[in-house]
């Protein structure tokens, strides 16, 4: 059996699974049922968490934490200065986009690691309104 790619996890991925109204709930359903190596950043950990907080509560917040830690598949970069200088770069680099400090960081990590998977559906990560799962 080939070995599965590694992908690219964005915030609104997550949200779309996690969040049943979601228009592409069951497309990341499906994939997240039996995911191939994921890999994120810490801010868009943050980003879910803070979605999950303003859109429901502190209770939904935390289990979509939960949801975090109980994924085995998932590697977590973290974002520290280093980090942020090559986020920046991309930010500045598009600046007529609304690109955030985590698409950016998003961006760097899939250039820096060569990944060449992403899950989102963001029309930055993603094909505006069409989610991107390659």
């Amino acid at each position: 059996m080939a070995k599965k790619t590694e992908c690219y996890v964005d915030t609104s991925a997550f949200i779309a699974f996690l969040d049943r109204s979601d228009s592409f709930h069951a497309l990341f359903r499906r994939l997240f049922s039996e995911p191939p190596p994921l890999t994120t950043s810490s801010l868009v950990i943050a980003e879910g968490h803070g979605w999950f907080l303003r859109r429901y509560d502190r209770q939904r917040a935390i289990q979509f934490l939960a949801f975090i830690d109980a994924l085995p598949v998932l590697a977590i970069r973290g974002f520290d200065t280093s980090e942020l200088a090559k986020a920046g770069r991309i930010v500045k680099k598009f600046s007529d986009q609304d690109l955030t400090l985590a698409d950016a960081h998003g961006l760097a990590m899939m250039r820096e690691l060569r990944i060449g998977c992403c899950w989102s559906t963001d029309r930055h990560l993603g094909l505006d309104g069409v989610p991107l799962v390659i």
